[in-house]
């Protein structure tokens, strides 16, 4: 890969919603000569789809060239979570370099469609790094601005904070003492079940963007159960699932603490 003459951009594609694209995304995108899609395995092959539609809906530059890449899995049976994840990011850089290196062996504008956007909960700014290559970033929709939408609820109640955290660390260190309202992300296990439910209200969505969307909301006593129902039949029905919730404690209440549960995020 000719490092001084590739430059890797970076582009944040929202929630599935073609129409989630910014005019200057849609710009970038047909000024690149390469742009990659992963491919993660059957069980998710809708989202190379949705990519690809993407990119059939908005594209003007004839000589724009799609070519696709299998991912590589992370291997979850190593003890050490950081170093699996270094491992895993590693592989995905390699495949990046060898794609480019033979689509652009004289450099060239490539293209990565990110979900969401590529700062928030998301390696490919981390992984890119490891090209040493330039590299722009082109904001995109996150999810937390899709839930607070579908479900037409502010994000922080007036003058006051929230913390966006992850579903591992609501389990294992319960509700941040600083803030009564949370946004959790990449929680496979629904971490909301470690806490006690009282005073607590829960907006919840999954497939944001999408046909597919689903949500629910209301008090976490009645609804928690309600969504673990509904994730399951989802993630069965689809393969896959990508979802999003958000916490408020109401009134006074005290901030809960964690109960330890199995299930992992």
């Amino acid at each position: 890969m000719n490092g001084s003459t590739t430059r890797l951009n970076l582009i944040g594609i929202g929630t599935g919603n073609p129409e989630h694209l910014t005019r200057e995304a849609i710009r970038v995108l047909n000024a690149a000569a390469l742009v990659l899609i992963p491919r993660k395995g059957p069980d998710k092959a809708d989202l190379a789809e949705l990519r690809r539609a993407i990119c059939a809906e908005v594209q003007t530059n004839p000589a724009m060239r799609i070519v696709e890449f299998d991912m590589p899995v992370r291997d979850a049976a190593n003890p050490d979570y950081r170093a699996g994840v270094e491992d895993w990011h590693a592989a995905i850089a390699a495949r990046w370099a060898e794609a480019i290196r033979r689509e652009l062996p004289e450099g060239g504008e490539v293209a990565l469609l990110v979900w969401g956007d590529p700062s928030l909960y998301d390696s490919t700014l981390r992984i890119a790094a490891k090209l040493g290559v330039e590299t722009r970033v082109i904001p995109g929709i996150t999810a937390i601005q899709a839930l607070t939408a579908a479900h037409g609820v502010a994000l922080n109640e007036i003058g006051a904070p929230f913390i966006v955290t992850t579903g591992r660390r609501l389990r294992e260190q319960g509700w941040p003492a600083a803030a009564d309202t949370l946004v959790v992300m990449l929680d496979g296990g629904c971490a909301f079940q470690s806490l006690p439910p009282e005073g607590v209200d829960i907006w919840w969505g999954a497939y944001l963007g999408m046909k597919e969307q689903i949500i629910e909301a209301g008090p976490l006593a009645v609804t928690g159960s309600r969504i673990m129902a509904r994730r399951a039949a989802a993630r069965a029905a689809h393969g896959w699932i990508m979802d999003i919730y958000m916490l408020r404690r109401r009134g006074d209440q005290e901030p809960p603490s964690a109960t330890r549960i199995s299930n992992s995020s």
